[in-house]
């Protein structure tokens, strides 16, 4: 009995912290816990059945992102739906990229389900349940709510849809073929669906030559061109970038669908980092800005590069000047802390943070996004390179994790990479300053008694809100910053 009262109140507690949203939290103790009574109600010792315990995750998952459903509340057989769960504190939404099952395939607890991309990162959608996906809601490239439901899946494929839904409003919707071969609703993917209802085709009057009489998109095509809807049956964008027969990447239905030129507009709409960059430049815009600008005398960190590459006795390993950059940075801003801070606008405060974490501006396929390197202070130059190099593959696979992009504290946009000179960045807020770099080029420079001679010169532009920074302490800082790049043996006298 005791243990019984204990695995009652362990279980309780575990549903108070998952599905509150479920139960009002005004209610007696005794209502709270009348849902669990009535389940095992039946059993001798009133401890749950193994079939309603909750299942362990493999260590290697990340059950954030676990659909919200209690375990408990499912029927002994039905279709469920599988909300988009909270990806990361503050996001609301999230765009679907693409479909790791389709309808009717068979699910296993833990697989994959979709990836869907917030404004801060990539993540994985996993399944909460083992049974049979019903229904795919969306299409690749919609804009999804914090627990909208992605699917309906049947956890039992053995009772009918129809019967065991829990939402009668939602039955025809949600039914698919029978196993004994019914027709309870045409199979074909959500993309071929949106395809024949762009055409105003009822794809119920579509013959399906696919596997079990499913729709393809060939089949609508065909038919919209038999009956004289279009002229040459074509393969449109959204069909292609929609198409579930197999997982589909980002961005790249230009590359792969043909078409003819048209001459005309086309609406894109911003996914991902482009959204998210329209939000954090709407608000930087409104901060008063102020620039710095100067030029660094490159040479001796040339030639500190090019002595890494000659000694460099790991093949995985690439040197390039950034990482240099990034330790002098830190370097710097161990005098000057006021610039590795941020600005509380709403208390009027500033916090001087301990770490210095350095965001890396990268232009990707996706947009741009600035993951940084945590606790800079303490690496080494060869593991900022490794971390940095990380940090690239992921952000050009669009795999980034949120830890990767939270937790900023100062900007370093390199420019010439890509080939510029001079750039004038704004502030990614919170943090009080950004840096840009140009590219370093080999220019003529005028020694003290007249002689010209070939000097490495690198621009850098500082930005900083001048509601916490002055030009006073922005030029001490990028002098010292100046001293270390010009004279990098001075790293040495700080290493721990």
């Amino acid at each position: 009995m005791l243990g019984s009262r204990i695995w009652q109140r362990t279980v309780w507690g575990f549903r108070r912290r998952c599905f509150c949203p479920y139960i009002s939290l005004n209610s007696s103790p005794l209502e709270q816990n009348a849902p669990f009574r009535k389940i095992f109600s039946g059993t001798s010792s009133g401890s749950a059945p193994a079939s309603f315990r909750r299942p362990r995750a493999p260590d290697n998952i990340d059950t954030r992102c676990f659909s919200t459903e209690a375990v408990a509340d499912l029927p002994a057989g039905g279709i469920v739906d599988v909300p988009l769960a909270q990806t990361g504190e503050g996001i609301a939404e999230c765009e679907l990229l693409k479909w790791f099952v389709q309808e009717g395939d068979q699910v296993e607890e833990f697989q994959p389900l979709c990836e869907v991309q917030s404004d801060k990162a990539t993540i994985e959608i996993t399944s909460r349940y083992r049974g049979k996906v019903a229904h795919l809601l969306f299409v690749p490239g919609n804009i999804i709510k914090v627990g909208e439901p992605l699917l309906k899946l049947m956890v039992n494929e053995s009772s009918s849809p129809a019967i065991i839904s829990r939402d009668p409003e939602n039955v025809e919707s949600s039914s698919s073929d029978d196993e004994n071969g019914n027709p309870g609703r045409v199979l074909s993917t959500p993309a071929v669906r949106c395809l024949a209802k762009e055409h105003g085709i009822d794809i119920n009057d579509v013959c399906g030559t696919g596997k079990d009489g499913r729709v393809l998109k060939e089949d609508v095509l065909k038919y919209a061109v038999m009956k004289g809807i279009v002229k040459h049956q074509s393969v449109p964008l959204n069909a292609d970038c929609g198409n579930q027969s197999q997982p589909v990447e980002r961005n790249n239905c230009d590359a792969t669908a043909k078409f003819e030129w048209t001459f005309e507009d086309r609406i894109v709409p911003l996914r991902g980092f482009q959204r998210a960059m329209v939000k954090t430049m709407s608000m930087a815009s409104k901060v008063p800005h102020f620039y710095y600008v100067d030029e660094i005398t490159c040479d001796a960190l040339v030639e500190l590069k090019t002595s890494f590459q000659n000694n460099n006795t790991s093949p995985d390993v690439k040197h390039t000047f950034l990482p240099l950059l990034i330790k002098s940075l830190s370097m710097a801003l161990i005098k000057y802390p006021l610039m590795n801070s941020c600005f509380n606008e709403e208390l009027v405060e500033v916090v001087l943070k301990g770490s210095h974490n350095i965001g890396i501006a990268m232009a990707t396929p996706s947009g741009l996004v600035v993951p940084n390197i945590k606790n800079v202070q303490s690496l080494s130059i060869l593991e900022i390179t490794k971390e940095l190099s990380r940090l690239q593959q992921l952000a050009s696979d669009n795999k980034l994790n949120p830890e990767d992009i939270c937790g900023g504290t100062i900007t370093l946009s390199n420019i010439g990479a890509i080939g510029g000179k001079f750039g004038s960045p704004l502030l990614n807020l919170p943090e009080v300053s950004i840096i840009a770099i140009g590219r370093i080029q080999k220019v003529p420079q005028f020694a003290d008694d007249g002689s010209v001679y070939p000097a490495s010169l690198m621009t850098v532009n500082i930005g900083a809100d001048h509601r916490v920074l002055d030009g006073a302490t922005v030029a001490r800082f990028c002098n010292e910053w100046k001293k270390l790049i010009e004279n990098p043996e001075l790293l040495l006298l700080n290493l721990r």
